[in-house]
């Protein structure tokens, strides 16, 4: 049975209690940011993950609420039965739940946020999966995502398709990272900014007298 855990930072003890495969991409993620904003699609190495290449994977979104695979690990290949480089990411899910699924990966790249799901495939077998998408900056925005796929079960006949059980997300807080898309950050909703030289004259300031008028 799959057991949820909680989006948060956790420590190396604590780190146990998460997939092994998930658990090593999400730290090589943290490691490669840089003063809290994202990784940089050029400092992405997935050879830098020798013990867990077979559950990673790159994804880039090339319209809104579409994702396709750049890179992929060899345990993807084996739970859709071919090569999925190219393929969007949705392929991975039931059709009957891909626009709602479409919405939270999109979020990923929109907010940034981090997005972990659990996931169930019936099929001729019981298969479970999980998977962790972490935004990935590159010159165009943040526009890609390192991810991880990690099974329970037998695989079965390929291809599995799966049904969402749980999906949870992580906003990152960083203003120096946005969409891509976006031209310049939006804008300010704080007011209107005063003007260098002006002073802004309340009615208390100033009292009209008899002679003024």
């Amino acid at each position: 049975m799959l057991v949820d855990f909680p989006l948060k930072k956790v420590s190396g003890s604590q780190m146990s209690e998460r997939s092994n495969a998930i658990a090593r991409v999400h730290a090589y993620w943290e490691g490669l940011r840089r003063n809290g904003g994202l990784p940089q699609r050029a400092d992405i190495d997935p050879r830098a993950l020798p013990g867990c290449l077979a559950n990673t994977f790159l994804i880039e979104r090339v319209s809104p609420g579409v994702s396709r695979f750049r890179l992929a690990g060899a345990v993807l290949s084996e739970v859709m039965g071919m090569d999925v480089r190219g393929m969007p990411f949705l392929a991975l899910i039931e059709p009957a739940e891909r626009s709602r699924m479409a919405e939270r990966v999109e979020q990923v790249y929109q907010d940034p946020s981090i997005l972990e799901l659990v996931l169930e495939s019936d099929g001729n077998r019981r298969l479970g999966a999980r998977i962790v998408l972490l935004p990935v900056e590159s010159l165009h925005g943040v526009d890609m995502a390192l991810g991880c796929l990690q099974t329970e079960g037998l695989f079965g006949n390929a291809p599995r398709r799966f049904l969402p059980v749980r999906a949870l997300t992580e906003r990152i807080l960083d203003e120096r990272v946005r969409p891509a898309g976006f031209a310049e950050p939006p804008a300010s909703f704080e007011g209107p900014q005063r003007r260098p030289g002006l002073r802004l004259v309340y009615s208390s300031d100033h009292k009209i007298s008899s002679k003024d008028r």
